[in-house]
């Protein structure tokens, strides 16, 4: 990306937000700094963000030496995609991640391959090449972690599958935030929808369910979306994405029964939700729909679900 001009948020708590600006659009992923004694990026997003991410480290004082930790909530690539590129430039930072994410960033080669039979051509326009991790630098948790923040400041992961079998929450214990990934779904500030996030293959509602059941007990504050930005609804917010991925749910199985391809269960789903988001208004500006078709795509959400029904049946 030629362009690094860069949007640093600041949160309160010395937590920033970044955008990390996927394939140059602005608004739809975030990247997090905690600029605590120990300073920690979550979520430092996808390869061709790599440039913004830099500048917003430095713009921040966290030089090449400074950085500790690097942590991703799961390892799709729009979230991890820049984790070797940011390991490169800064040499002392740990890498968390789940325990069944890890080898993929120490070899992505399977991982590249199987995005790039989704993606095709726009995959390196969209996320750039998850260059590799050496092994020796990466961390991996299992059901619960720490990550040491400093000052007695920690970040504890929780495991949270359903929408990938690799997805962890993470909460800091001096601001309460929780940084939920994808589990949560999509949240759109400018009109505070929440949309499910539901792709092939690891989708499971049960396990959705559950994990958003583990993050309302653990008692946020906040949540920190990485699409996109913090939200203090914590509790109408995580019940919002419940029913939004049942309602989901329910009409990918109504067009399962009447034995509807995808096409027609994508259209049986969009026909369904239209009046429950308000960009996906007639009045709304189409710009943002688009903007979040990119990352949160309805063909590849209601595939996911197709798939998982298809596993239970």
């Amino acid at each position: 990306m030629d362009d690094t001009t860069t949007t640093i948020t600041p949160l309160g708590g010395d937590v920033y937000e970044i955008d990390t600006r996927m394939a140059g659009h602005s608004g739809i992923t975030a990247g997090y700094l905690i600029l605590s004694d120990r300073p920690c990026l979550v979520e430092p997003g996808t390869a061709g963000s790599a440039p913004v991410v830099r500048r917003a480290l430095a713009d921040l004082g966290v030089g090449p030496a400074d950085l500790a930790t690097v942590v991703v909530t799961h390892i799709h690539l729009d979230h991890a995609g820049g984790v070797g590129d940011i390991a490169e430039t800064y040499p002392g930072a740990e890498v968390v991640v789940h325990e069944k994410g890890a080898r993929h960033l120490a070899s992505p080669e399977r991982l590249m391959a199987s995005a790039r039979m989704i993606y095709g051509d726009s995959l390196d326009t969209l996320f750039g090449e998850l260059k590799p991790t050496d092994a020796a630098r990466i961390r991996a948790v299992q059901d619960t972690g720490v990550i040491d923040l400093g000052g007695g400041r920690r970040l504890e992961s929780h495991y949270s599958p359903g929408h990938a079998k690799h997805h962890v929450g993470l909460i800091d214990s001096a601001t309460g935030d929780l940084y939920v990934g994808d589990a949560a779904g999509v949240y759109i500030p400018e009109t505070a929808d929440v949309r499910p996030a539901t792709p092939p293959p690891d989708f499971d509602l049960d396990t959705a369910l559950a994990s958003l059941d583990r993050f309302r007990a653990l008692g946020p504050q906040r949540l920190l979306f990485a699409h996109y930005g913090p939200v203090t609804e914590v509790d109408d917010t995580l019940e919002r994405s419940a029913e939004e991925l049942r309602i989901w749910v329910d009409a990918v199985r109504d067009a399962a029964d009447q034995d509807l391809d995808l096409d027609h269960a994508v259209a049986m789903v969009v026909d369904r939700t239209r009046d429950r988001y308000a960009f996906a208004r007639e009045d709304a500006d189409p710009e943002l729909a688009a903007r979040y078709e990119i990352i949160s795509n309805t063909e590849s959400n209601v595939a996911g679900i197709m798939h998982a029904l298809n596993r239970h049946a």
